[in-house]
């Protein structure tokens, strides 16, 4: 007969990060092992855990009917998004009486690994709220016959990614004014902006604001983060607005006026925004606003969302981040214009220049592949003007090209062929006795300007020109 005892029984996590704190994602294996301390030999017809996660919303409302009749309304919804289980030990069979397949486990201490692989969906980050929660956990449960069952249970963080270097998320919101004109004592003007939409817990909120105070009151000008909770269950909606931080500016006096350049407000650690959940959403928004005395206050909200992959300074594909990315390289002393690049015989030497002509030419003679010998042609400067066909000492320009541009396309090739027959013919005799007169330019010598005066022509008087 066994008489051993469970001395010990827990559940523990492999931790994926630094701070030993379980916290997974969708997609991600949630491994870890279940701890048994006997005293003594027993007997075990199961060990199974259970992983499940859920998103329940529960909130009553009453009221009443006249003076000695009330009634209240429960308002409940639940969403599934984890639930499976795995058999460590034995079977999950309820007939205690039968023992075979019961196991034994000798005295000490054992481990029994496990691993459950998360949902590739997307997942609802875990939250606690006044009306509604999004828990994950998972539920070890040891089995003995003719004894209650002994049960451990152990919660896991689950954070939906949301990555505020989106487009949509680093865009900056615009401008937004409004003016108090039923002020008695004047008009009050607020206008705000911020320089994105998305943010993470630790990080300041840049806030550009100018307020013009013309009325005869002072007033303050003030910025708040608030959390908006929402919760939906059979067709209503519950919502709770928490304040998270605030800031004050300085008192405005009448007719003065007021500018944040870039007023900060630091974001606490909070629960990011969950906004793919169908019962429970939590939103947040920016309330720039102007506290008036005896009057309703000047407000202006500017929707954000509270992401977990902070903003990449260097990988943003986003104007907002290159503007900041060149704010930071200003200190580099760049050069007002650009210099001018090294003439050719700087850079390549006489005697480099006559090594790479003097490289065999002939494939035959060359052994190994033909890209190995590329680089024989690095050092060869671009081709002067003089270095191109040329008849006598006088430079001839190929006007080929020219002449059929001008011509329509039947009679491009008849343009061609007579100038091929003239292009033997000494440039003096080209053109009859308009071209004759024309004074020689004299030799063209390397270096020298290779501009050479040819009569204008155009239209059909370029081919008997020619």
């Amino acid at each position: 007969m066994v008489l051993g005892k469970v001395k010990n029984f827990s559940l523990s996590f492999d931790c994926l990060n630094d701070c030993n704190v379980p916290v997974f994602s969708s997609g991600d294996f949630v491994s870890g092992r279940v701890l048994v301390e006997v005293t003594g030999d027993i007997c075990v017809k199961s060990l199974n855990i259970h992983a499940k996660g859920l998103a329940k919303v529960r909130w009553t409302e009453s009221r009443s009917a006249g003076s000695n009749t009330a009634y209240t309304r429960h308002f409940t919804e639940e969403v599934e998004y984890l639930n499976q289980r795995e058999v460590l030990i034995g079977h999950d069979r309820d007939d205690d009486c039968c023992d075979e397949g019961f196991s034994i486990l000798c005295s000490g201490l054992h481990e029994f690994p496990f691993s459950l692989e998360l949902p590739q969906t997307p997942l609802a980050t875990s939250f606690e709220g006044k009306h509604g929660s999004v828990r994950y956990w998972v539920k070890a449960e040891l089995q003995r016959p003719w004894h209650l069952p002994i049960k451990t249970k152990r919660e896991f963080t689950v954070f939906e990614h949301i990555d505020i270097n989106t487009p949509q998320l680093l865009a900056g919101t615009k401008d937004k004014t409004l003016c108090c004109w039923f002020c008695t004592s004047g008009p009050v003007s607020l206008s705000a902006k911020i320089e994105r939409k998305g943010f993470t817990p630790g990080e300041s909120i840049h806030i550009f604001a100018e307020i013009e105070n013309c009325s005869s009151r002072v007033v303050v000008p003030k910025a708040a983060l608030y959390q908006t909770q929402s919760f939906f269950a059979k067709g209503k909606v519950k919502e709770i607005k928490q304040l998270i931080a605030n800031l004050r500016g300085e008192p405005l006096n009448p007719g003065k006026t007021e500018s944040w350049d870039g007023k900060m407000l630091k974001i606490p650690p909070i629960s990011p925004s969950i906004l793919d959940c169908s019962i429970i959403r939590v939103e947040y928004s920016l309330t720039v606003y102007v506290d008036i005395p005896r009057a309703v206050n000047l407000t202006l909200n500017l929707p954000l969302v509270i992401g977990t992959i902070p903003l990449h300074t260097f990988g943003s594909r986003t104007s907002s981040v290159s503007s900041q990315c060149s704010v930071v390289l200003n200190w580099l002393p760049l050069p007002d214009a650009p210099e001018a690049p090294p003439s050719y015989s700087e850079v390549i030497s006489e005697e480099e220049r006559q090594n790479s002509i003097n490289l065999p030419a002939a494939r035959e003679e060359i052994e190994g592949p033909l890209y190995a010998y590329i680089h024989e042609f690095r050092f060869q400067p671009p081709p002067l003007y003089s270095e191109q066909r040329s008849v006598g000492n006088v430079m001839k320009p190929d006007l080929t090209s020219a002449v059929k541009d001008l011509q329509p396309p039947h009679q491009q090739a008849q343009v061609s062929s007579s100038f091929m027959r003239r292009r033997k013919q000494p440039l003096g005799e080209i053109g009859g006795n308009e071209t004759k007169n024309t004074p020689h330019p004299g030799p063209v010598r390397t270096g020298e300007s290779s501009a050479i005066p040819f009569p204008s022509i155009s239209g059909k008087a370029a081919t008997d020109w020619l």
